[in-house]
């Protein structure tokens, strides 16, 4: 076993996003396709010298984009713990560092996580199937199963039930822009009304992008739009400046924009200024 290794963990978009039902357990059924996305973060990961005066089995550093809370309660940590129940870990040193933006609907936090799982399974060689990952990844957080695979997924329950599908946006461009704008996932649970989609964002994304605009939607941007008009402006925006298709991801307060090779505008940070932005080749 090498002393150190190094991983990067993904961000992803939704594409549609439907609001189905409310459980009885409080939680809601939905329905989404997630693709990744190359935004990444870095996350290193070095054993624990036997005299290091820390009273952590997973001693955790995130830098790069601020994240509230406690670093021990990071989902890294929290992934750590619950590989250390069925195996046997070294104490490490992890250092996170954060570039996909946080609160943006990207799913940054649960792909740590996964991908936490993912680095201990081949750096230990813990010869974990991707069933029994995928497991652990479930009980941690709904987004966390589809970061074990990294594969575009249709995804029902609560994001945790997952059927890859044969969707491939290579060719395509990507700007991703996200303001400076908290949202409150459950506000936005709150202020919806669950309802059966018209139809199925897995058939939607199978037929060209350039039907998409009309028939693909995030159920989420009918009730945080009005709370947040500027959401609605970039999206606007996006489709002001050219995207084939434009809608918001998960819950926000990222949006992001499909264009057609080359078709991004240079000056795209000048457009978006005060806003995260991310222009990428698919």
């Amino acid at each position: 076993m090498d002393s150190t290794f190094l991983t990067r963990p993904v961000a992803k978009i939704n594409l549609g996003l439907n609001i189905v039902s409310k459980r009885s357990d409080g939680y809601h059924n939905l329905e989404t396709v997630f693709y990744p996305l190359p935004i990444c973060d870095v996350l290193e990961l070095s054993t624990m010298h036997p005299d290091f005066p820390s009273s952590y089995h997973c001693d955790l550093k995130v830098t790069g984009v601020d994240i509230e809370g406690d670093e021990q309660r990071n989902l890294v940590v929290r992934a750590y713990n619950k590989v250390s129940e069925r195996y046997s870990l070294p104490r490490l040193h992890a250092h996170l560092f954060k570039s996909i933006p946080t609160q943006a609907g990207m799913g940054g936090g649960s792909s740590d996580c996964a991908f936490m799982i993912r680095a201990l399974n081949e750096w230990l060689q813990l010869q974990m199937s991707e069933e029994e990952m995928i497991s652990m990844a479930a009980s941690l957080g709904a987004d966390c199963p589809f970061f074990i695979t990294c594969k575009p997924s249709y995804a029902e329950g609560i994001g945790e039930q997952l059927h890859p599908i044969e969707l491939n946006l290579g060719g395509w461009d990507i700007l991703v822009v996200k303001p400076d704008i908290p949202v409150s996932t459950k506000e936005a649970f709150a202020l919806i009304t669950p309802h059966q989609p018209s139809r199925n964002c897995a058939d939607i994304v199978m037929q060209p992008v350039e039907t998409w605009r009309n028939l693909l939607v995030n159920d989420f941007e009918s009730s945080i739009f009005p709370q947040h008009p500027r959401l609605a402006e970039i999206k606007q925006q996006l489709y002001d400046t050219g995207a084939v298709y434009a809608a918001m991801s998960g819950s926000g307060s990222s949006l992001f924009g499909l264009f057609h090779r080359g078709a991004i505008p240079t000056d795209f940070t000048h457009q978006f200024k005060d806003c995260y932005t991310a222009a990428i080749a698919l």
